[in-house]
């Protein structure tokens, strides 16, 4: 069994030994290299039309570096074990020079966003976001290579709880099952008794919950075991510690509230106003995130995680004076992994099968000798 502590944060297997066990035997792509891209940009035309429909949202611009003063990168965890490629710009022969960043996404970015495209209460923005984590462990389902649909809307200090958070997942599920219909029209050999389709619902379970479910088992482990119950759930809650003294997982401080008190369904007290999908892959027989969202914070929850995770030297920083002067909206938002939804929707193995990127010699071998080809 792995320890809590280390499976806190840093995703991936780890071990390329264990990566040879998992990948699936007998395995065969229902689409080939071509009709998987066909079936590919068919299912991100439809997502990002209806995502944008469904959530009120527009299509925008998005940066891939960013100025590292700015505070507005991704930090992904508030341990420091994944840090952003950074780079100096010379520019004017030093004398007007940029230290730069490659973004790891653009959680933060699109909330200043929203004040610049002038986004009112229920209107919000949508991005086609690439990034790199180059901290990966890169195994089937982790690339160093990083797309997603980064998405946030403008909301009310009414709307911040729960009922509200469960709306805005149950709208973003809908959006991913009519696209797995869609391409499943075009490409009927998607459906398939072999790798059954997503289920018709979501279960909505707190972090608390699972734990108490399973209180010895580390987090990965016990996601993988409430997937074996439910094909596809919601996890309330992700980032405060939970009664075994650890959070579900290290969320980073400044951008999804984790520390706002609620009560459960049963009427049980929790903490967190954000969460993750996750779905059982029946190709890869593993747990599959799909995304990770969350109501943002205000400036006094994020002064509260902040000191909570020994960062409040961060306040000084522009992003985090606008939240503190009320300079930019109160907003919802989160990212939904584009790689991660086209791997489990044309049912492939490997995240290589459906992006471009680099991977080490020992992976691609392995995955030849299982009948996976990455896209080179």
């Amino acid at each position: 069994m792995a320890d809590k502590k280390a499976d806190l944060a840093g995703p991936g297997i780890g071990d390329y030994k264990d990566i040879q066990k998992i990948l699936p035997d007998e395995y065969s792509s229902p689409l080939n290299a071509r009709e998987t891209m066909a079936a590919l940009f068919a299912a991100k035309r439809y997502i990002e039309e209806n995502l944008c429909r469904e959530l009120n949202l527009m299509m925008v611009q998005v940066p891939l570096i960013v100025d590292v003063d700015t505070g507005v990168n991704d930090m992904l965890d508030r341990d420091g074990s994944r840090t952003p490629i950074q780079f100096h710009i010379s520019n004017d022969h030093d004398k007007n020079p940029i230290d730069a960043q490659v973004v790891q996404a653009a959680t933060k970015w699109k909330r200043v966003a929203l004040k610049q495209f002038d986004c009112k209460v229920g209107e919000g923005i949508c991005t086609d976001m690439k990034a790199v984590r180059k901290d990966y462990f890169l195994d089937h389902d982790h690339s160093a290579y990083v797309d997603q649909w980064d998405w946030e809307l403008v909301m009310t200090e009414e709307q911040r709880n729960l009922d509200f958070l469960t709306g805005v997942v149950k709208k973003i599920w809908k959006v991913l099952k009519d696209a797995e219909v869609h391409v499943q029209e075009r490409f009927p050999q998607l459906n398939n008794d072999r790798y059954p389709n997503m289920p018709e619902e979501l279960t909505f379970m707190h972090a608390e919950d699972i734990l108490e479910k399973y209180p010895h088992l580390p987090r990965k482990q016990r996601e993988t075991a409430i997937l074996q119950e439910y094909p596809a759930v919601f996890i309330y809650g992700i980032g405060w510690p939970l009664a075994d003294g650890y959070p579900h997982e290290m969320r980073a401080a400044d951008y999804d509230d984790w520390v706002t008190e609620t009560t459960s369904a049963e009427g049980k007290p929790m903490h967190g106003l954000n969460g993750d999908i996750l779905v059982w892959n029946h190709v890869t027989k593993r747990r599959h995130e799909l995304t990770s969202m969350g109501i943002r914070v205000t400036k006094e929850t994020l002064k509260k995680q902040l000191s909570m995770s020994g960062q409040e030297d961060f306040l000084q920083l522009p992003y985090h004076r606008a939240i503190l002067n009320d300079e930019i909206p109160l907003s919802i938002g989160g990212g939904i992994g584009q790689s991660r939804t086209y791997m489990y929707l044309l049912k492939k193995a490997h995240l290589g099968e459906v992006s471009v990127t680099v991977w080490p010699r020992i992976l691609k071998e392995m995955c030849r000798s299982h009948n996976i080809h990455v896209l080179e």
